[in-house]
């Protein structure tokens, strides 16, 4: 029985988050009311003339270096020719043999250490259509979003497997949000994917007539339609049916699987020719040497660092540096830190030299405060992490509190949940609540003696050989302190007792 190999590529849809759209002046702004961001050019009346939104071009630029792509010198705009309830004009201003980007890349690592790499094929500029809203047995057409800015990124047939395809998305996704020209929110189609798959055997180099998927609006429904076609089209394959014709189909999440729409369209179809409203772009160094100077420290970049500067694992990494504001909280959480060890009487040497010393730790535990016990916190109650009212100075001083035993790990997250509800400080709130870790070795001695009174049988089972018994019996200790007592300290009296 053959292999197939399959072949992957992607059209990625980015809204911009510019204020007005691409060839007019009203907002692009979201709204829950139809048709209230509209125009005369955006509607497409006769007589009205597009003019081109600067911010959406430098966007282009942006987005073009951050992925590594060639910047068209000269750039032109062009008349993609459809009918469609939704496209106002009859056709769409897009862009087509002189794209603005051409020849980039994206590296990602499915297995947390080998790099992967997809090609970039092009990104071109173009207004997105409007949307059709059915109801019932009728269609609407809601104008808001006719015009808005997009830009369409089309990958290189480089993408072999369907988790791939999630993956890489997900990595473009983060880019875009770090260079800050979308908010990329898939929910809100900011963000909308085109999948082509097709097969061939293991061996072959030949390209095959490919299905495109539409339309999809996750992660998750672009892995699993392309899971689906997979199957698909290798059954066709072992009947000797395989595709021969290019097909548009659309993935139907409560059925799962992909449903025929049409044969697709190739570009002889849209009678695409140079826009007459628009004249060409000339794209200068100094535009894209002032877009360079804006390209934050992009997101591998930073993985790479992180791993590299506070000692976290790749994958630790990767979950910190997902979100650009997640990241910075972190590097705020470390510096607040460095300045509240460095303060402490009991460290000796210069400030460097105790960073070197105990930094690795600290930089492990706010890591893990941060994504095990704040994260968990922002699931439970469905917040995002822009709503956080723990500030990084409050969570630095926590984690000392932690590090310096004046609290232990159970009262620490009494005081975490309280300071998650109402952005209290954690020294004030160990005080109120009485939570100070308990080191007097006569109070935890007198406690482990009642305990051990209580439970003979425990002391027995101890004795006996079961070495679980004893941290039983640690726990009963940290139960009758309300968890203020020092774990260790009872781990080790006890130990001496039940001799």
């Amino acid at each position: 029985m053959p292999t197939y190999e399959t072949i992957i590529g992607l059209e990625i849809h980015v809204q911009l988050n510019t204020k007005s759209k691409m060839f007019s002046g009203e907002s692009n702004a979201d709204s829950l009311e139809p048709n209230v961001f509209i125009s005369p050019i955006s509607l497409g009346h006769p007589g009205t003339l597009p003019v081109v939104n600067q911010k959406a071009v430098e966007a282009g630029v942006l987005l073009g270096l951050a992925l590594d792509c060639d910047i068209a010198k000269f750039t032109k705009f062009d008349r993609k020719h459809y009918f469609y309830p939704d496209l106002p004009k009859g056709y769409q201003i897009s862009q087509y043999d002189n794209p603005i980007c051409t020849d980039g890349e994206l590296t990602v690592y499915p297995d947390n250490v080998n790099p992967v790499t997809i090609g970039i094929e092009r990104i071109h500029m173009e207004e997105d259509a409007a949307k059709n809203v059915h109801t019932g047995n009728t269609t609407l057409v809601d104008f808001n979003r006719a015009g808005s800015p997009l830009l369409e990124i089309v990958t290189k047939p480089d993408i072999r497997s369907a988790p791939a395809a999630r993956l890489f998305l997900q990595e473009l996704q983060t880019l875009i949000r770090y260079i800050g020209v979308s908010d990329a929110d898939m929910e809100k189609g900011h963000l909308r994917v085109d999948a082509n798959i097709s097969l061939r055997p293991e061996g072959d180099s030949a390209l095959y007539p490919k299905t495109e998927i539409k339309n999809l609006n996750s992660f998750k429904a672009v892995e699993k339609a392309l899971l689906y076609e997979v199957e698909r089209q290798t059954k066709l394959w072992e009947k000797h049916e395989a595709p021969e014709v290019l097909e548009t189909r659309g993935w139907d999440d409560t059925k799962q699987e992909t449903v025929s729409q049409r044969t697709k369209e190739a570009a002889a179809d849209y009678r695409y020719f140079p826009e007459p409203d628009i004249p060409p772009l000339t794209i200068n160094e100094e535009m894209i040497s002032n877009a360079a100077r804006k390209l934050p420290e992009l997101p591998q970049a930073r993985r790479e660092r992180f791993v590299e500067e506070y000692n976290l694992s790749y994958y630790d990494a990767k979950v910190l540096a997902a979100d650009p504001k997640v990241a910075e909280y972190y590097e705020q959480v470390i510096s607040e830190l460095r300045g509240w060890l460095n303060s402490l009487d009991t460290m000796d040497g210069s400030d460097e030299e105790i960073w070197n010393r105990e930094g690795k730790k600290l930089c492990r535990s706010a890591c893990n405060w941060l994504t095990t016990e704040i994260f968990g916190l922002l699931t439970k109650t469905k917040q995002a992490f822009k709503a956080l009212k723990i500030t990084p100075e409050n969570l630095a001083e926590l984690i000392t509190l932690v590090y310096e035993r004046k609290v232990n790990s159970s009262a620490a997250q009494t005081i975490v949940r309280h300071m998650f509800e109402h952005g209290s400080d954690p020294s004030q709130v160990m005080q109120e609540q009485d939570l100070q870790q308990v080191h007097d070795e006569g109070t935890l001695g007198k406690v482990c003696n009642e305990v051990m009174n209580t439970y003979p049988e425990a002391v027995q089972d101890y004795k006996n050989g079961k070495d679980k018994s004893l941290m039983w019996l640690v726990g009963k200790v940290m139960q009758s302190m309300k968890g203020k007592a020092n774990p260790q300290m009872v781990t080790d009296l006890l130990r001496e007792k039940l001799k």
